[in-house]
C-alpha cells in the first residue's frame, strides 16, 4: 500500500481549501446579485405604486393637476421624459 507523503496531504488539503473558497466566493457574489435585482424590482414596484396612486388622486380631482405638472416641469429634464407629460422642451441656460 502506497503512504501518501505529508507533504502531498499537505497540497491536497491546500488545494481543496482554495476551491472550497473559490466555490463560497462565488456563491456570495451570486446572493449578491440576486438581492441587488430583488432590490431593483422592489424599487421599480414602489415607483409604480405611488404613480399610479398620485394619477388616480388627479384623475378623481382629489390632487389638483396643475401642482403634478408644475412639480414634473420642476424635475423632469430629459426632452422624452417631457413628452409623456406634454411639458415643452426644457431651456437649458
Amino acid at each position: 500500500m502506497a503512504r501518501i507523503s505529508l507533504d502531498e496531504r499537505i497540497e491536497r488539503l491546500e488545494r481543496q481549501l482554495k476551491e472550497a473558497k473559490e466555490r463560497k466566493r462565488r456563491i456570495e457574489a451570486r446572493r449578491r446579485a440576486i438581492e441587488a435585482r430583488q432590490k431593483r424590482k422592489d424599487d421599480t414596484r414602489r415607483k409604480i405604486l405611488v404613480g399610479a396612486l398620485i394619477l388616480a388622486k388627479v384623475e378623481r380631482g382629489e390632487y389638483p393637476r396643475e401642482r403634478l405638472l408644475a412639480m414634473l416641469d420642476q424635475e423632469l429634464t430629459r426632452p422624452d421624459d417631457r413628452a409623456l407629460f406634454a411639458l415643452p422642451p426644457r431651456e437649458d441656460p
